[in-house]
């Protein structure tokens, strides 16, 4: 039993590395072997502090399993402990406590939790699996080899690169990871400088190397506050791979021996998807690869174009109405700049409904400064194509129109800037009410940033000249925030930015400018007006609610009455008696009914007068009887 105790004692050091829950587990371990101190004796099987501590907390059948590593890196080479005998010679011919050893083996290492944590791993863009594959052997260089034998060690080095590495731990397997960025780097030169090196079956060998390299799941950020125009984004850890796997692709596309017909067999819709979804990387310089490849097979594979548009849309619409979190959509939108300056005219009816409900609404979200440039070329490219969406498109840009962020409301000012300076004059006159209304309120903004950037218009040639042509419309809406701003605005920028408006308008339309001031002053004077009316009635209320309170101080009212309530009540009128219970007799059937509903009966007449008789005779009794009362 000492010699029990003793190693225990040995063992502890172990457990004050692995927490509270390996101490807990020695105490248990100790109370039971000092209850059963007469019952048991020493165990002559050698087992040392960490591996006594090991049976303790798994039980022998896990800590039989486990590794050299996993038993706290005890020495010699993988072995396995089997579970002590209840009896024999291992035990010294003593039968070992059946309560102790199964209390032992029950024991859940895992119950409970130490109060350190574990260090949370840094996410980068990608995660990886190691595997247990040996290491890359050098192949000779494709140059040196003959001709025939170049496209055969191709395959084998494009085999080679669909190896993953941990980048992770910088310094494991370097020599593998050396071996294999030689290869693409030797790949890449290969299919620029050698004519006819893409062959039919070097295809599939290619797409299944890149697929293996770059598809993979994303994780999700580790800032869940990320902020893309504040923070810096996680950077790709693989990079170095992965940025020549990449170059070797786009110049697999753009290569002169490049067959559409056989890529289409490899290049499919699934494999378009699953490069849609790596938009969404962190990584910059990813998403840039990702724009051009994308491009090229849109242009290349004509059957894709359809799908590649569609996924796009669903793309954008899960990013505005439901995730509102989407790295890629800047690069996309440079992708659909492009596709939409390359429609047909007139315009399908598909590629309407696509401004109208998915790019319009991109407008909405909070990051638009990220893709806002992106986004105003896609709408102007559409108005150039079609003028007719001009209307749709401010019907929209009003209704999304920011109300409390004053920086989105610069970026709708420089929007409509644009559209202004390609719109025609036909369609100028059918937005000038709408447009110009939000423009007053925008001059009139306190954000003197939103103020100055709407007063700006006034100094593009072509939207003055437009002004120019509509000035009796334009004019009388914009002319009282104007004259306001003179007067009441903080910034003095925004006041001579104001003055300028002014002089321009009296330029174009001194007439108008004239009669514009001069109804505006009469307003201002029936408003000053009104205004005194106000207050003297005001004044006048409150001299009568003055008056009212003396009034009521001088002659309190009478809260309590010394007139008797009964006194509220009518008098009783003589011979209004309670009426007869019996009602009228009711008509017979043999009845002429000649009677009104107003008439009486002759029978009913004899009965209320014989009925008012009797009533007249007990009063007279009554009065008999109080003068009898008083005579006596």
């Amino acid at each position: 039993m000492d010699n029990i105790k003793e190693k225990w004692s040995f063992g502890r050091s172990g457990q004050e590395e692995a927490g509270e829950e390996g101490e807990e587990c020695g105490q248990r371990v100790r109370e039971l072997l000092d209850v059963r101190e007469g019952s048991m004796k020493p165990v002559k099987r050698e087992y040392s502090g960490p591996l006594l501590w090991l049976r303790a907390c798994h039980g022998p059948a896990e800590t039989s399993r486990m590794s050299d590593k996993d038993k706290g890196g005890l020495p010699g080479a993988q072995h396995a402990v089997p579970p002590p005998k209840t009896s024999g010679a291992a035990t010294g011919g003593q039968q070992l406590s059946a309560t102790a050893n199964q209390f032992v083996d029950k024991i859940d290492p895992f119950s409970k939790r130490g109060n350190s944590r574990r260090r949370r791993r840094p996410v980068n863009s990608s995660r990886y699996h190691g595997d247990n594959d040996p290491d890359l052997v050098q192949l000779p260089l494709i140059k040196d080899a003959p001709f025939n034998e170049q496209t055969a060690l191709a395959i084998q080095k494009l085999q080679q690169c669909q190896k993953i590495f941990d980048f992770y731990d910088p310094v494991a397997q370097l020599k593998s990871k050396e071996i294999k960025r030689a290869a693409l780097n030797e790949l890449i030169d290969y299919i620029t400088a050698t004519k006819g090196a893409i062959v039919e079956p070097i295809y599939p060998e290619i797409i299944r190397m890149v697929s293996r390299n770059i598809f993979r799941v994303l994780p999700p950020s580790d800032n869940s506050e990320f902020d893309p125009e504040e923070d810096e984004p996680t950077l790709e850890v693989s990079w170095p791979h992965l940025q020549l796997v990449y170059e070797f692709f786009l110049r697999f596309l753009e290569s002169a021996d490049f067959q559409a017909t056989i890529g289409k067999k490899h290049i499919d819709q699934r494999f378009v998807l699953n490069l849609l979804e790596l938009f969404d990387s962190e990584d910059p310089r990813e998403r840039d690869f990702l724009k051009t490849i994308l491009h090229r097979i849109y242009g290349k594979f004509l059957g894709l174009r359809a799908f590649i548009r569609k996924q796009i849309n669903n793309m954008f619409l899960s990013f505005v109405f439901e995730t509102d979190s989407f790295n890629g959509v800047g690069e996309l939108l440079e992708i659909l700049g492009s596709i939409i300056n390359g429609f047909a005219l007139p315009l399908k009816q598909e590629h309407k409904v696509f401004l109208v409900k998915v790019l319009l609404p991109l407008h909405k979200p909070r990051c638009l400064s990220l893709y806002h440039a992106q986004l105003a070329y896609c709408v102007v490219q559409f108005i150039e194509k079609d003028s007719t969406l001009t209307p749709q498109v401010f019907e929209a840009l009003l209704k999304f129109w920011p109300r409390t962020c004053s920086s989105k409301e610069v970026m709708f000012l420089g929007e409509v800037e644009e559209i202004l300076d390609i719109i025609e004059p036909e369609q100028f006159k059918k937005i000038i009410d709408p447009l110009f209304r939000q423009l007053a309120k925008c001059v009139s903004s306190p954000h003197f940033q939103v103020a100055e950037r709407a007063l700006y218009f006034w100094n593009n040639e072509y939207i003055l000249s437009l002004i120019e042509e509509t000035s009796a419309q334009v004019m009388p809406i914009m002319f009282p925030a104007l004259y306001r701003i003179s007067r009441e605005h903080w910034n003095q920028t925004i006041v001579a930015l104001v003055y300028n408006v002014l002089k321009t308008f009296m330029e174009m339309n001194g007439k108008l400018f004239d009669e514009l001031t001069a109804n505006y002053k009469m307003e201002k004077q029936k408003e000053r007006r009104k205004e005194r009316e106000r207050e003297e009635l005001w004044r006048r209320l409150s001299v009568l609610e003055q008056q009212d309170i003396e009034t009521l101080v001088k002659n309190p009212p009478q809260i309590l009455s010394k007139t008797p309530m009964t006194a509220f009540i009518p008098p009783k009128q003589p011979g209004s008696g309670p009426a007869n219970s019996t009602g009228p007799a009711a008509p017979t059937s043999g009845g002429t009914g000649s009677q009104g509903a107003g008439e009486k009966s002759p029978a009913a007449g004899k009965k209320s007068s014989s009925a008012s008789t009797g009533s007249r005779d007990d009063k007279n009794d009554k009065t008999n009887e109080k003068s009898g009362e008083n005579k006596s």
